[in-house]
Order: structure tokens, then C-alpha cells, then sequence
């Protein structure tokens, strides 16, 4: 179907102006980071480099990185296991209440982060003894898992179950047709579902305000504890913008993996 001119001038503005709308802050905030002045203004009256180096020196930004990437890596190892096994179980059985269970578990990243958070904190606080380290872990997990359980659905269903009953054919066990033929099949929409459920956890801050245990703090939340504090705005600023550049890999990694168009329906 042609599009008309007219029309296609319309959607190319109108994508221009979202991609405006998302990518100018961004770019207002990497500059920001080389600016002389203390407060967010703008335009820069100089640029330096120093507060880059202050970030790298700051060590509650230290402990806040390592928190964060210790948390994610976490969730996302929950995530994967059980986003894996309960993919595989929808994918290729069929039982009563199949398609409801499916919906619970997509459910939590479609609900608003703070009915997740407060949920989550009256169950922790109320009939788990209250909050720690491992109960923002499993907070993260469970918006994690959708990710990794969506990715790896999407590919048993796109590949059938032919081979997988040819490997039973040919005198192969449920495990060694699931490490042989199943794995290496629908890997690279479970390194896509990883990375992506990785940068899912690494910036999250509403369920983490309600389910983190004292005294724990992630990098989210260190950026928004030292956002309006005059003398912490710089390296806010830094910390923000080298989040971005760092965004960018396991983003275009993880999109590569999911749009890949090889035989076999993957990158092995």
C-alpha cells in the first residue's frame, strides 16, 4: 500500500519530534556533565572535566554501582532460570489454566511500579520479617522474569516442536534434547531476555524505594538522593550522562540478538 507525500511528511515530523522529545535531555545532560557551574543551567558558561573525575573518586557513587550491579545480576540470574523454565512448560503443554498463569506472570511489569512496591513491601515487612537486601532481589526478579519469560516464549513458539520430537525419535532424553537442540535454538533470545532484564533492574527506583533494605542503596537511587544538593548536582549530572553511554551497549547488543534472521532462529 503507497503512502502519499502529504502523509509521509506528517509521520516524519512527528517521529522527529519524538525522537526530539526523548533524545534532547539526554544530550542537555551529557553536555551538562562538563559544565563549570555547580547548578543545572543552561547554556554552560565553560566546560571541564573535573567533575568526571570526582565521580570516579566519589565512593558512595562506588558503593551505589556496585550495589546496582550486584542486585541486577542477581535478579536477572532468578529471572533467567525461572523465565526459561516456565517458557519451556507454556510452550509445549497444554493444561488447565495455562493462559491465566502466563498472564500472572506478564502481569507485574504491565501493574504501576508504585501498587508493585507497596504490594511488595506489606508482604516483606508484614510475613517475612521485614526488609533486606534479598527481598529487593526478589522484588527486581519478578519484573524481570517477564522479560526473559517473553523472549524465550516468543522463540519455542516461532521454532515448533518438530525438532525436538525428531531428537525424542532419534532416542534422545528430555535433558539431552533440551541441551543439544532446545538451548542453542532459543539462545540468543535468552542473552537478549538477560540483558534486557539486567537494564531493567540496573535503573529501576520505585520498587526499589519500597522493598530495599536499610541502608541499602542503589545507583537510581544515590542519583535522586543528591539531585537538588548543590554541591552533589555535577556529579549527578556525571553519573547520569555515563549511565547513558553505557545504556547504549547491552541495548544494541540485546536488539541484535532479538532481530536476528539466521537458519535455526539465532545467533549461535
Amino acid at each position: 500500500m503507497s503512502i502519499s507525500r502529504p502523509t509521509k511528511l506528517i509521520l516524519t515530523f512527528l517521529a522527529l519530534l519524538a525522537f526530539a522529545f526523548i533524545y534532547i535531555p539526554l544530550i542537555v545532560i551529557l553536555i551538562n556533565s562538563f559544565s563549570t557551574n555547580k547548578s543545572l543551567t543552561w547554556p554552560p558558561s565553560g566546560f571541564t572535566t573535573e567533575w568526571w573525575g570526582r565521580a570516579v573518586d566519589s565512593e558512595g557513587v562506588r558503593d551505589a554501582l556496585l550495589t546496582s550491579v550486584i542486585v541486577a545480576s542477581a535478579a536477572t540470574a532468578v529471572a533467567l532460570i525461572l523465565g526459561i523454565l516456565v517458557s519451556l512448560v507454556i510452550a509445549r503443554y497444554r493444561f488447565f489454566g495455562r493462559e491465566s498463569i502466563s498472564l500472572l506472570i506478564v502481569l507485574p511489569i504491565s501493574l504501576p511500579g508504585i501498587v508493585t512496591g507497596i504490594a511488595l513491601n506489606n508482604v516483606f515487612t508484614s510475613y517475612l520479617g521485614g526488609l533486606t537486601f534479598l527481598t529487593l532481589v526478589v522484588a527486581h526478579a519478578t519484573f524481570c522474569i517477564v522479560v526473559v519469560y517473553n523472549n524465550a516464549l516468543a522463540r519455542l513458539r516461532r521454532l515448533g516442536g518438530n525438532v525436538e520430537e525428531a531428537s525424542a525419535d532419534l532416542g534422545a532424553g528430555g535433558w539431552t534434547t533440551f541441551r543439544l537442540v532446545t538451548f542453542p535454538l532459543m539462545k540468543s533470545a535468552i542473552i537478549a531476555g538477560g540483558l534486557l532484564a539486567f537494564g531493567l533492574s540496573f535503573d529501576e527506583i520505585i520498587v526499589t524505594t519500597f522493598t530495599a533494605g536499610p541502608g541499602i542503596t542503589t545507583l537510581p537511587i544515590w542519583i535522586y538522593q543528591n539531585l537538588f544538593r548543590p554541591n552533589q548536582a555535577p556529579i549527578v549530572n556525571v553519573v547520569a550522562a555515563a549511565l547513558i553511554l553505557v545504556s547504549i551497549i547491552p541495548i544494541y547488543v540485546a536488539q541484535r540478538f532479538s532481530s536476528d534472521t539466521n537458519k535455526g532462529g539465532g545467533i549461535l
